[in-house]
């Protein structure tokens, strides 16, 4: 039992799903090998304009004066067949690349009653992913090509109803020789049905090795070995552009196709992804990369998306991107078993992306979980990435120490201008308090890192009462001053 997934129009669709609505608009694909340029391919709305495949450029021109003209692409040709072939591989891993836009799969080993759900579902996928996509499912390559081909989107053909299906196909399905049409169309001959209706004896002797082979085809019922390709060991995705971007809508729409394809290769081969690396090219000759690491290993289309969508809000480069790579770089799924009380968080990426937000407006440097610093210097805290599962708080023992008042810190220290009686404070002025010092305690000093002129710090701290009311603390440091908090 074989499967075909086929794309019409191969060259075509793959120019189409990276542009956004062209497929509405009347667009002719041109052959620019031929003088003058030949229409190779064109839409439904190009097609209700007059527009057929073999006319001119001047004849298309002329029927549709809105039409919309593109040339093939080798890069996007094989990011389509890279497309395809994935949407085959979630059905079997016994693909056959057959032709630009055809993939031949090998059901066989497929319980019964999957084939039928799983080629419908790689119909759906390569919706997704921008294609307008058919599929065949018959005893033999041949017979699931013709029913891929027929014009259904789904279709297929069982061993009783082979014979009615291929009695009203055209001959054009069997891909014969000009000469021999002409042959055939003489003797009324213009269906598959009406071919094999003849003998193969008879059609042999008349029209020798090439009418044996015709009508074989017709009969679809010879089956082959498939030529297998393996499935992709790496996980990437480039595009060089044809118009420069200048605006972050096209480049997103771009990415997202190579993100539905890579996410797709990725769970076929039973991977995630730990890392993706963005790079694009610039129309300045200069280059912009960017390693992402994953909060947590996944393949899902919306979270590599979202974590791309997210960087490039806040990125400006300095001339207009020409072309986009995008590499996913795969992990085995993360299996782990949590703690009985250990908490993780919900949502991962969710949790990484705000932290993305944020540090976009206030800096990266300023983003993180509070880490304390091996240093007696007050307040010094280092900024770690946050962890993905927090374990428990330790418990503890007893009551704890009575420590005095609590002291309301002032972030930053309010600057202050200090009136001193000897060594003590005696007077204090704020923008907010002023007073004389009724009551004071100090001094207390510390010092540290001398050996580091960069960090070395040095510090004298005071409590006083004010006459107006309020206990704070001062602080003295080489820069002056300072009040530093207040009790409660």
């Amino acid at each position: 039992m074989f499967a075909v997934l086929h794309l019409a129009d191969f060259p075509l669709q793959a120019v189409l799903r990276l542009e956004r609505d062209l497929a509405a608009q009347p667009v002719a694909l041109l052959d620019g090998t031929r003088r003058p340029p030949l229409v190779l391919a064109c839409t439904p709305a190009a097609r209700a304009a007059g527009v057929e495949p073999g006319q001119t450029a001047p004849q298309a021109m002329a029927r549709c004066a809105a039409l919309i003209v593109r040339m093939p692409r080798s890069d996007a040709e094989a990011e389509a067949r890279a497309g395809l072939l994935a949407a085959a591989f979630s059905i079997s891993p016994q693909v056959e690349d057959t032709a630009p836009g055809v993939c031949t799969i090998g059901v066989a080993a497929l319980a019964e009653e999957r084939r039928e759900p799983m080629v419908r579902a790689a119909v759906e996928r390569l919706g997704e992913l921008g294609f307008l996509a058919t599929a065949g499912l018959a005893a033999t390559p041949l017979l699931a090509l013709y029913a891929a081909r027929h014009g259904e989107r789904w279709r297929r053909i069982d061993v009783r109803g082979e014979r009615e299906f291929l009695r009203t196909l055209p001959l054009a399905m069997a891909e014969l020789s000009p000469e021999l049409a002409a042959i055939l169309a003489a003797w009324g001959v213009r269906t598959l049905g009406e071919l094999t209706a003849l003998t193969k004896a008879d059609v042999t002797q008349r029209l020798g090795a090439d009418g044996l082979a015709l009508w074989e085809r017709a009969a679809g019922a010879t089956t082959r070995p498939l030529r297998l390709v393996g499935s992709p060991r790496t996980f990437a995705a480039e595009m060089k552009l044809e118009n420069e971007i200048e605006t972050l809508e096209p480049l997103l729409f771009v990415l997202r196709r190579f993100v539905d394809r890579l996410a797709l290769e990725l769970r076929n081969a039973g991977f995630v992804a730990g890392e993706m690396v963005l790079g694009l090219m610039l129309a300045d000759e200069t280059g912009y990369a960017r390693a992402f690491r994953l909060p947590e290993p996944t393949a899902r289309e919306e979270i590599l998306f979202r974590v791309l969508h997210t960087h490039l809000e806040t990125l400006h480069t300095e001339a207009a991107v020409l072309g986009v790579t995008l590499e996913c770089r795969p992990v085995r799924p993360l299996a782990r078993q949590q703690g009985l009380f250990d908490s993780a968080l919900r949502d991962p990426h969710g949790f990484a992306e705000t932290l993305a937000r944020v540090a976009a407006v206030v800096g990266a440097n300023r983003v993180g979980t509070p880490v304390l610093e091996n240093t007696h210097r007050p307040d010094a805290v280092a900024l770690a990435t946050p962890a993905a599962v927090v374990s428990p708080m330790a418990e503890k023992n007893g009551a704890l120490p009575w420590r005095g008042p609590p002291v309301r810190r002032f972030r930053p220290p309010r600057l202050a201008t200090v009136e001193l009686d000897g060594t003590a404070p005696a007077f204090v002025w704020t923008a907010a308090v002023a007073g004389a010092v009724r009551a004071a305690a100090g001094p207390w000093r510390g010092s540290g890192e001398w050996w580091d002129a960069s960090r070395a710090w040095r510090r004298e701290e005071w409590d006083v009462e004010l006459e107006g009311g309020g206990v704070y603390r001062l602080l003295h440091s080489p820069d002056g001053w300072f009040v530093e908090g207040e009790y409660d």
